[in-house]
């Protein structure tokens, strides 16, 4: 019988490697929400309704497209940034509709 610590079995196929997330995406993210958290509340995002996240994915992915370098006018990130923030809240926001369901 194999000992599973010392032959270093890890039954892990299958899983997403997140190993893989590029880091920035990951900051870029953690920077909008400590914003986001400083100016409205830590998790307040979940009390909102997704078709606003829409709306503000829509405004910063046209202000990125106008100007790759732009920065929003109330935090001072990435437009691109906050792009990615939105997307997130969008996918936990429809993860969460779909386990309440």
């Amino acid at each position: 019988m194999a000992d599973k610590v010392t032959d270093g079995l890890k039954h892990d196929g299958g899983k997403y490697r997140l190993d893989l997330v590029p880091p920035e995406i990951i900051e870029a993210v953690g920077g909008v929400m400590t914003h986001g958290a400083e100016k409205y509340g830590e998790g307040s995002y979940r009390r909102v309704e997704p078709k606003r996240y829409r709306a503000a994915l829509m405004r910063h992915i046209c202000k990125w497209m106008k100007n790759p370098h732009g920065l929003d006018e109330d935090s001072g990130l990435p437009h691109l940034w906050h792009v990615a923030c939105n997307v997130a809240f969008l996918l936990e926001l429809d993860t969460r509709k779909d386990d309440n369901n």
